[in-house]
Formats: C-alpha cells, sequence, structure tokens
C-alpha cells in the first residue's frame, strides 16, 4: 500500500486492515521518489494515496477495506 504519513484516508485503511487481520506492506512516497513515480503512472498524473498494489499488478485507489478483502478474496 502506497502512503504519506500525513493521509487520513491512509490513517483509516490501515487501522481497518489492521482490525481485519489483512497483512501489507506500506511505502511512503514522500521517502521513495521512485514510488510516487509508480503512484502517479497508476493514477493519471496524480499522487493519490492510499494506492493498493496487488499481488497479481491490479490496483485500487482509495479503496474501503471491503474492496480490498473482496479483491483478496478473488485471488485466493
Amino acid at each position: 500500500m502506497y502512503t504519506t504519513r500525513w493521509c487520513g484516508y491512509c490513517f483509516r485503511l490501515k487501522s481497518q486492515l489492521d482490525r481485519a487481520g489483512v497483512a501489507y506492506r506500506e511505502v511512503d512516497i514522500e521517502k521513495q521518489p521512485d514510488a510516487a513515480t509508480l503512484v502517479a503512472s497508476l493514477n493519471g498524473g496524480n499522487h493519490t494515496v492510499p494506492t493498493v498494489v496487488f499481488p497479481d499488478g491490479s490496483t485500487l485507489t482509495n479503496p474501503s477495506v471491503g474492496q480490498v478483502r473482496d479483491r483478496l478474496a478473488a485471488l485466493a
């Protein structure tokens, strides 16, 4: 999951995923310029976070915890 430290939407999604027991790896796009470039390429040039990249390469931008869980279930 691509985030920033000040993003309220990121904080909310991380909290919800933690409560749901869904594991994720966090990448702060302000600390990793190449990550910011990737997020922009996935979001029409915008650095929109949270952007979640799944094992199959698919993505969701600013998803709900339900959307993340549904996508993970579909990949299982």
